[in-house]
């Protein structure tokens, strides 16, 4: 099979590693890639869905993997299945539920799945009033409706930040057009959990669990990321509990977007929260999970490339994926600043010392290659993987791999995983 992944980050190099390792597979392309996917598949030089489709016919790609959420919003899965093409990936319809707050709030209430109370607002000035007159209990969650690469949500403890939050949003358009509209909920309390699941629109195959460490500081202080770091544990999750999430939040979801006319094919991510009342849904992503894939991926026994063709063909009733019992944590190393501004070119070096560790991989995200070096070219730049048997030694293992790398400016959170060494199981 001849295979492309679309997108540049540590989640595409993590799908790039997975699917070279399948017996199936005799080439892989990935638009754009970085400097980590170049030394395991062909690099290609653009990005836009256009393009990708006409390399996709003329190359005679058998099955393409969509990695990021705006190619599917923006319709790339639509036009590869119009041209008779393979693709894991939701339509821009089915993409909405991550490409719209709004939308997924009020999907949400129509198909009783459990998540926040939620106003939708068009204006700033009604989103104003009503935090005025005291329509929300504090803290509050301001979220920009429209994709905002994870940063668009705001947590706000007071009237004033919440004020500022609507003014960022909405009128300074600090996350671009995707702040239209405001999404303001109840905040909820409790643990986090990623949730994601193989779905050809009707069948769904479960992932293992793991859970995202969106704050930039250690003690989840700070503003929000894209995401510095994850660990997966199958204790994390009871079985009850996964057959709940499966039962109140995932099947009806997929259940709902079927009978919407807007059946959802591809990768259901369901960010959760573990209330004391049960599992609510924080959002909706229409794809892997980044950095969770880098945690969740290492993890998978069976051949990845047979799920995904099986969720490609409308083919998953009666397919199973296989586990590994293994804990896997997952560092992310960003550039100083992130997520705010920050600089690029620094020469990155201990790569190849750090993947010396038995069972450990380091995933590329803002990396390119240039003149014979690895340099950085974004605000995360890697994402260091290791596997073990339990958690502690998982965490021990990842530190030590996190340690043989350095780049000027380099920083990364000290405490992943260890929620889940003080917490498990979350249920």
């Amino acid at each position: 099979m001849r295979i492309l992944i679309v997108g540049s980050g540590g989640r595409e190099h993590a799908l790039a590693w997975k699917v070279s390792q399948s017996a199936r597979v005799k080439k892989v392309f990935c638009a754009p890639g970085n400097g980590g996917t170049s030394s395991i598949c062909e690099n290609l030089s653009f990005a836009d869905n256009a393009a990708l489709v006409t390399f996709a016919e003329e190359n005679s790609i058998d099955l393409t993997v969509v990695g990021p959420e705006a190619p599917l919003v923006e319709g790339l899965a639509d036009r590869l299945r119009s041209r008779g093409l393979a693709v894991v990936g939701p339509s821009a319809d089915a993409a909405r539920l991550e490409g719209s707050k709004a939308f997924a709030k009020e999907f949400m209430a129509r198909n009783s799945i459990p998540t926040a109370a939620f106003e939708v607002f068009d204006r700033a000035g009604s989103a104003d009033a009503a935090l005025k007159k005291g329509a929300f209990e504090f803290p509050v969650v301001v979220k920009a409706d429209g994709l905002a690469a994870g940063k668009g949500v705001l947590i706000c403890e007071d009237l004033q930040q919440a004020l500022t939050a609507v003014d960022t949003i909405m009128r300074r358009k600090s996350f671009g057009e995707g702040g239209s509209r405001v999404v303001i909920e109840e905040f909820l309390e409790g643990e986090e959990a990623s949730f994601m699941v193989f779905t050809d629109g009707d069948a769904v195959v479960p992932m293992a669990p793991s859970q995202d460490h969106k704050s930039i500081y250690d003690g989840d202080v700070g503003p929000n990321t894209g995401g510095m770091g994850a660990y997966s544990v199958d204790g994390m999750l009871s079985d009850s509990l996964r057959r709940q999430v499966l039962q109140d939040v995932i099947l009806p979801a997929v259940e709902g977007m079927k009978q919407e006319g807007c059946p959802f094919s591809g990768i259901l991510y369901a960010g959760l929260m573990l209330t004391h009342s049960g599992p609510k849904v924080l959002e909706f992503n229409a794809r892997f999970g980044d950095p969770e894939t880098q945690a969740v991926l290492p993890r998978l026994d069976s051949d990845v490339v047979d799920l995904f063709e099986a969720a490609a063909h409308g083919e998953l009733s009666g397919v199973a994926a296989e586990w590994s019992k293994d804990a896997s944590v997952c560092v992310v190393l960003a550039s100083s600043g992130y997520p705010g501004a920050y600089q690029t070119g620094k020469e990155i070096t201990g790569i190849q010392m750090a993947e010396e560790e038995r069972r450990t991989m380091v995933f590329h995200a803002g990396t390119e290659s240039r003149n014979g070096r690895i340099v950085t070219s974004g605000g995360r730049v890697l994402g260091v993987t290791s596997l073990a048997a339990s958690l502690d030694e998982a965490i021990m293992k990842v530190y030590e791999a996190v340690n043989r790398i350095h780049f000027e400016g380099m920083y990364y959170r000290r405490d992943i995983a260890a929620k889940g060494l003080q917490r498990l199981p979350l249920a």
